[in-house]
């Protein structure tokens, strides 16, 4: 998969940006920023994409910037001359996607159809646009056509808001989800750049789905770890299950039977998706314990301590099952 797709993946999040004026751009691509959502796909509805593209483009570099609703050739031309990474149509444009190609940027068009599907991995695509998502059919109907297309990524768009959000990035098969619900046309030509970054807030958190799973107490050795945690069991009835290095009381309080990472122990944090949540701490400056990796069968990550400890516990994130 281009590098660029795969950065999109680990944001999960795609603000669709319509730009009426050009001065507007840099603001708003701050906004975004501020609000960790580091990409913007600004759409050729108006006139001031090339311009606004070009202007993030220069203000803000560590932005990923795309051009959208791209319909001809002579528009991808121009995205990429303004400084376009990637390129996003609504509809399956075969001239369209040759002349990506043949450019050498990302595209991904949008699919809703079997047919439109087998055209993209004919030219050699592994991610599409479905578009427009809800009206289409929504994430139970890709669900059910993502079957016989095992390698391809879906970026659902249309429809998709704070309320859905979570369910669609759920699934396996979406890449990030496409929406304006964060920076709407009117609020950005109000210059209301506070509420978008504030709205960005909160579409990061509700996607990377933080909680705190278990939290985990060190002991010198396996005989005092299953005295405390035959006191949890005592004192509160939590039952009691044993594993080779630790004793669970209920389902929160693990008891180590070794000193392990942390001070007194550690935390564990739940998220939906590792490499999202790890891709959003990196950007806040969060270092990871390379070497404290775990692994599923399938070579999936499903565990990795922060570098860092928190008031003397070490913190790792897990993947939520």
């Amino acid at each position: 998969m281009h590098t660029v797709l795969e950065a999109l993946g680990t944001i999960g999040i795609v603000p669709v940006i319509k730009i009426d004026d050009g001065a507007q751009a840099v603001p708003l691509a701050q906004a975004l920023m501020a609000g960790g959502i580091p990409c913007a796909e600004v759409t050729f509805r108006t006139t001031q994409a090339e311009e606004a593209i070009r202007r993030i483009k220069a203000a803000v570099p560590d932005i990923l910037v795309g051009a959208g609703t791209v319909l001809s050739v002579a528009q991808v031309d121009k995205a990429i001359s303004a400084g376009a990474q990637f390129i996003v149509s609504p509809g399956f444009n075969p001239h369209v996607v040759s002349h990506c190609i043949q450019r050498g940027i990302p595209i991904t068009p949008g699919c809703t159809t079997p047919s439109d599907m087998e055209r993209a991995l004919e030219f050699g695509l592994e991610v599409v646009k479905f578009f427009p998502a809800e009206q289409s059919g929504g994430l139970d109907y890709i669900k059910a056509i993502a079957g016989p297309f095992p390698t391809l990524k879906f970026i659902p768009t249309g429809g998709i808001h704070g309320g859905n959000l979570v369910r669609y990035l759920a699934y396996e098969k979406i890449l990030a989800c496409g929406g304006s619900w964060m920076a709407t046309a009117d609020r950005i030509n109000q210059g209301d750049f506070s509420a978008i970054t504030a709205l960005c807030k909160d579409a990061v958190h509700q996607a990377l789905g933080f909680s705190v799973v278990h939290w985990g107490i060190n002991t010198e050795n396996a005989e005092e770890a299953a005295k405390a945690a035959q006191c949890f069991s005592t004192l509160f009835g939590f039952s009691l299950q044993e594993g080779p290095g630790s004793i669970f009381a209920g389902s929160a309080l693990e008891v180590m039977k070794f000193l392990g990472f942390g001070k007194h122990g550690h935390i564990a944090i739940g998220t939906p998706s590792l490499p999202r949540a790890m891709s959003y701490l990196e950007r806040q400056g969060i270092r990871f314990n390379q070497d404290s990796i775990k692994r599923d069968p399938q070579e999936n990550m499903t565990l990795i301590y922060l570098q860092e400890e928190i008031a003397g516990f070490a913190l790792h994130l897990v993947q939520k099952k």
